[in-house]
């Protein structure tokens, strides 16, 4: 079916790189950057021009498109989804991909910062790439494979069901997020307005990947006021909130329940920011576990390194305020077998063995999942995220897009 077709999933992807949209996890405003927009607007333009008569970019961001159905067939819609935002965690601001063509399975000395070298030792998954064209940033910034090159493959398979009527499929929705990064991705998302019953998030990584399970995540706050006066007469009287908020940190497990000690299924605590002054500091922790249940024991066992801290400084006072943040979408996934089934399903039919895999993190798809919206994530080839040493296949894109028009033959197919 794609023997002859010319994939156009990298010249997008190449295109939609340079255009930053980086989101901010401390802005109040949705989306939390103006500038994702930007890539809105080119994602709306090239949907009507493929014609797709009904796309729209909203107020909040979203990108909604709908490609219809072209069978007499009762077919549930689902919906294709990918984030535009890149990570804060390193600059997106001028973004040069460099195709490596026919990738020679050596070391890859990124050109604009020599000591950035990505080396198949380090990069496991890299070594399997020998022969293909991988992508990957200049070496001063990120790439924004995650989750662009989701985005890609997404308008690659729209313009190819568009162009090739004769593959029968029921009514397909497009969603493009913002601010997933940020973990507010669908916070202003009209479920209504979607208007879909299963979902694919394309936003993983190796080919073949197919996670159905993520992390439980919770934020934790907490907040000391201490006792501010004059450094020259303090003696007895000044107790520094930025002294009790270190010795929380200090407290910690220093050889487990940490994302730098633990694998698979372990959860963990970890303390993302900390700041303030002597009178008042605080300390913000993103809490992690497969199993929804154990949160609230990290939770409880944080709170006691917090009370254990305070008995030192009576005057000293805190809170600790705990916000939901996404929960394991496996709890909904095996409600809907079929939702991963037919993705499997379809990866074989593109020739990719699918692999079961588990999310250390969470996607949009962990809390449309639990909006009513059943939503597995699906291999798009970005590796080594939110770093200068990210990359991706050529190849791996390529069968991606195939994935995603395969699922839709699968799902009219079984309707």
């Amino acid at each position: 079916m794609f023997t002859n077709y010319k994939y156009t999933v990298t010249e997008r992807f190449l295109r939609y790189v340079q255009i930053d949209t980086q989101s901010d996890p401390l802005s109040t405003t949705f989306p939390s950057t103006a500038k994702q927009k930007d890539l809105g607007r080119l994602l709306l333009q090239e949907l009507l021009s493929m014609g797709v008569t009904d796309a729209e970019l909203d107020e909040h961001g979203y990108i909604y498109a709908t490609i219809p159905a072209n069978t007499d067939k009762e077919v549930p819609v689902i919906c294709f989804c990918s984030h535009m935002d890149t990570s804060s965690d390193c600059s997106g601001t001028n973004v040069k991909p460099i195709i490596h063509q026919k990738y020679d399975g050596g070391d890859i000395i990124l050109p604009d910062d020599p000591l950035q070298v990505i080396r198949p030792a380090e990069h496991p998954y890299l070594q399997l790439k020998k022969g293909e064209d991988i992508i990957t940033a200049s070496g001063a910034t990120l790439l924004g494979a995650d989750d662009k090159a989701g985005v890609a493959a997404i308008m690659d398979a729209a313009h190819f069901l568009l162009q090739h009527p004769e593959i029968k499929h029921g009514v397909i929705r497009i969603l493009f997020t913002p601010d997933e990064e940020t973990g507010r991705g669908v916070e202003k998302l009209d479920m209504q307005k979607l208007n879909a019953q299963y979902g694919y998030t394309l936003d993983g990584g190796e080919r073949g990947s197919l996670e159905d399970e993520t992390f439980s995540a919770d934020a934790v706050k907490i907040t000391i006021h201490g006792v501010g006066i004059h450094p020259g007469t303090a003696k007895d009287k000044l107790v520094s909130a930025i002294k009790v908020a270190s010795e929380i940190v200090a407290a910690l497990p220093p050889n487990g329940l940490s994302p730098e000690t633990t694998e698979n299924r372990q959860g963990f605590i970890h303390p993302v920011r900390i700041q303030g002054v002597v009178e008042k500091a605080e300390i913000d922790f993103i809490i992690r576990d497969f199993v929804t249940a154990e949160l609230a024991s990290h939770e409880a066992f944080l709170r006691s390194i917090m009370d254990n801290v305070l008995i030192r400084y009576p005057q000293a006072t805190a809170t600790f305020q705990v916000t939901e943040q996404y929960r394991n979408m496996k709890e909904v996934l095996d409600q809907h077998p079929q939702v991963c089934e037919y993705a499997a399903d379809a990866m074989r039919r593109a020739g990719v063995e699918p692999l079961k895999m588990i999310i250390r993190g969470g996607t949009d798809g962990s809390r449309l999942s639990f909006m009513g919206l059943p939503c597995p994530n699906i291999f798009t080839g970005e590796m080594a995220l939110h770093s200068k040493q990210e990359y991706v296949s050529i190849q791996d894109m390529q069968k991606a897009v195939e994935t995603i028009v395969y699922l839709a033959q699968v799902w009219e197919a079984s309707s």
